[in-house]
């Protein structure tokens, strides 16, 4: 009895430390920049002080020691960093793959950590994890834990920055990327060793073992997937198919798998200790079996790839056998708080990533509504079944947060794919693997098995992934919002007796309906995307939109119109569009056209090369125009009569006036065209100019300047790209006609507001807008 009470006790100490720990470590990621380590180490005697002499605010202590772990923790992962100056130089590097090796047409991608680097001979004084590219076939197959020597050019992590779009430099920093690079072609590269054993080369094994035994591609990559999270096989429509239905939990291992395999080893040791009965005496079974438990989640996890809910699922089943190795009762919050505790203390950059607010929200979230409310089978299916309301309603803030998106149909999908994916597919897949390290030959036909389950399976997602609702954008969630709507979450589900309940889905209504500040009549807004060495415009009126240029898109497939522009799109609320004006077909500006179209099929389409398009468009030419909400569209090139002019040349030029600003869009156009362009233009208030061919020096000249006489310009280029834009030279002939100029490079997008009765004015630079200590 008193010891249970003591434990009582221990466990809201130990929910409220690891909240306190949270919330220390939380605060940093929202700086701007890091205190000085000095500092930290004040912080830290102040938190020793605390724990010293003020124990009933123990709390304090752990959330300045949060606080300083992760200031010490951040700025010891941005000193580890490439050094700037050491960036765009070739550097002979030797050093090992980390995991598996992702290849793509025309480029295989590893993770690499660097053992030794040198350049002009020197060895230098930097080691660290880069992630490398081969552009084209490498000289050997990059096996995990294989040396190598390479000639790499490296540089710092950077990403692009744009409303609703993912942040690379902060998934950098979470998963300990000190550079990114290419391998440079040079008859010193190859392999030195393979490792005679790796824990990724036999992840790496078996999934070779799964693909060679299952007579479909698209049901191997899941097989993959959903056996040893390789998800290396699985394309954009695959993951579109997952979010849709809210299932991208299941595809990547989630802590339900790790959960079968701990039964799995439960089992084991049930059907040990029947054979062999006399073994009771000298082991007791119930430690035995949490041990053989946490065993066999620790393989399977370490079998997975160990990410986010894979280890929180760990630890939790090992706070489990702890508590039943000292004979002490244990909770489900208990057990979340230490798994918690323990991330944080090996990891606290992990609150950069989604997965662990998405892993620790939701099972709080389970333990909250149905911890102990039923027994039996009867009990389990009820808790199934609320379990994916409880999911659906409670992670909705935090996928909106992290996503953009969420799913209305998920719960009815998970309620259906979670037992059927958990209890049938994972664990026959699980045998057949088990089969390909004990006797191959077993294993075809339990993989075939559940190679037809998971076709079915995936059948049922296509299908209900075409249902209204499947997928729900919502512009871009306010921080407040975000509190607010989890709050009401929390509200929502509080045990019975708890008055007003349901008053907590009105804390959901900033979330669902938020704020949006459309322009007037006569007014409107633009955003100059942040595409790298591309070009993608939004321009928005009160009740129209237009994109124009989308991106680039790359033989790895990564597409900027996906991965940027329509997401923007969304986070903006704009989730209809009118029109989507490509200027010339090359690919920096035409590449993201087709994801564009398919996602906004009835938008009007229309390009300076439509016979070079992969989609149907019309021709654009000079002299097409027309009016949304008091503004006035207008095409000032191409003509007609150029059929000889270059491809950049065939761009469309197109004019946007509101009442008291103008925004001139001029794609990748030259000198040659300049003139009639500036000819074009007509009277009005001093434009906006969108630089032409991202500041090359064939554009821009000193005569386009004085005629066009832009109130301030902006230039769309890539971070250190390889042709030099913008050209000095260039920026010399806007600098000596006093014009501005912003760099989407350096300012990420740009938003630019075109009021209806009042001057233009920049309104946001995204990189500065949402400052963070590692962005650069």
């Amino acid at each position: 009895m008193a010891e249970g009470a003591i434990q009582a006790r221990a466990w809201p100490s130990a929910i409220a430390s690891a909240l306190a720990l949270l919330a220390g470590i939380s605060i940093v990621q929202w700086l701007p920049v890091l205190p000085p380590r000095w500092l930290m180490a004040s912080l830290v005697a102040c938190a020793l002080m605390f724990a010293w002499r003020l124990p009933r605010f123990r709390w304090v202590s752990l959330l300045l020691f949060g606080f300083a772990w992760a200031v010490w923790q951040g700025s010891s992962a941005m000193d580890a960093r490439l050094p700037k100056d050491w960036e765009g130089q070739d550097f002979r590097v030797v050093g090992h793959v980390v995991g598996l090796a992702q290849t793509k047409a025309g480029a295989t991608s590893v993770q690499f950590d660097i053992e030794q680097a040198t350049h002009d001979g020197q060895t230098m004084a930097w080691q660290g994890r880069a992630r490398i590219s081969w552009y084209g076939k490498p000289s050997a197959e990059p096996e995990p834990c294989s040396r190598w020597q390479l000639l790499l050019r490296l540089r710092r992590p950077r990403g692009t920055i744009n409303p609703g779009g993912a942040d690379s430099e902060r998934s950098a920093l979470a998963h300990g990327i000190a550079a990114i690079g290419y391998v440079r072609d040079d008859p010193g590269n190859g392999r030195l060793s393979v490792a005679p054993w790796c824990l990724d080369r036999l992840r790496g094994s078996l999934t070779d073992g799964i693909q060679a035994r299952v007579r479909d591609p698209h049901d191997a990559a899941l097989l993959r997937a959903f056996t040893v999270g390789d998800t290396r096989g699985l394309e954009r429509h695959d993951w579109d198919v997952a979010r849709a239905n809210g299932v991208s939990h299941l595809i990547a291992i989630s802590g339900f798998h790790v959960g079968v395999a701990a039964v799995f080893g439960v089992w084991s040791c049930y059907a040990v200790y029947w054979l062999w009965p006399w073994l009771a005496l000298r082991c007791p079974r119930v430690q035995v079996q949490a041990m053989s438990a946490l065993a066999a989640a620790s393989a399977y996890g370490a079998l997975a790839g160990l990410g986010m809910p894979t280890v929180r699922t760990m630890l939790m089943i090992g706070a489990f056998a702890l508590a039943r190795c000292s004979r002490r009762a244990a909770g489900s919050a208990h057990a979340l708080a230490m798994a918690m505790i323990a991330i944080l203390l090996v990891n606290p950059t992990a609150v950069l990533e989604a997965g662990f607010w998405l892993s620790f929200v939701g099972v709080a979230f389970l333990i909250l509504c149905m911890d102990a409310k039923g027994r039996g089978l009867r009990g389990f299916l009820r808790e199934l079944t609320l379990g994916q309301i409880v999911m659906t309603v409670a992670l909705l803030p935090l996928t909106m947060w992290f996503f953009g998106e969420a799913s209305l149909v998920g719960a009815l999908s998970n309620l259906v794919a979670v037992p059927f994916v958990s209890f049938v597919i994972v664990p026959c897949a699980l045998l057949g693997m088990l089969f390909l390290m004990i006797c191959p030959p077993l294993a075809a036909p339990v993989l075939r098995v559940a190679e037809w389950l998971t076709h079915a399976q995936w059948w049922m997602l296509e299908q209900s992934a075409t249902w209204p609702g499947a997928h729900w954008y919502l512009p871009a969630v306010a921080p407040w919002a975000l509190v607010f709507a989890t709050l009401g979450a929390v509200w929502l589900f509080m045990p019975r007796g708890v008055p007003l309940r349901m008053l907590g889905v009105l804390l959901f209504l900033p979330l669902l309906w938020p704020v949006r500040h459309l322009p007037s009549a006569g007014a409107f807004q633009a955003w100059v995307l942040d595409v790298g060495q591309g070009l993608a415009v939004i321009v928005r009126t009160r009740d129209h939109a237009l994109v124009y240029d989308a991106g680039a898109r790359y033989p790895s497939e990564y597409d900027l119109g996906a991965a940027v522009v329509i997401p923007s799109l969304y986070a903006l609320g704009i989730d209809r569009l009118d029109m989507l004006m490509i200027s010339h077909a090359d690919n920096d500006h035409a590449g993201g056209a087709p994801a564009v179209a398919a996602a906004f099929p009835a938008a009007q389409r229309y390009s300076g090369e439509p016979g070079r398009m992969s989609i149907s468009m019309a021709q654009c030419l000079a002299g097409q125009q027309w009016i949304w909400d008091d503004v006035r569209f207008r095409v000032l090139s191409p003509a007609a009569t150029t059929p000889n002019a270059s491809a950049n040349d065939h761009s469309c030029v197109l004019l946007v006036e509101g009442r008291a600003g103008r925004l001139l869009l001029t794609g990748d156009i030259a000198m040659d065209t300049e003139p009639s362009v500036a000819t074009s233009l007509g009277p009005g208030p001093r434009p906006v100019l969108q630089v032409p061919h991202h500041g090359s020096n064939g554009s821009s000249s000193a005569d386009f300047i004085t005629a066009v006489q832009p109130e301030l310009a902006v230039v769309s280029a890539g971070w250190r790209n390889r042709f030099g834009h913008p050209r000095p030279e260039v920026m010399q002939r806007y600098a000596a006609a006093g014009v501005p100029v912003f760099n989407t490079a350096v300012d990420g997008a740009v938003q630019i507001e075109f009021p209806a009765a009042a001057p233009t004015y920049v309104a946001a630079r995204w990189r500065l807008l949402q400052r963070r200590y590692w962005r650069e």
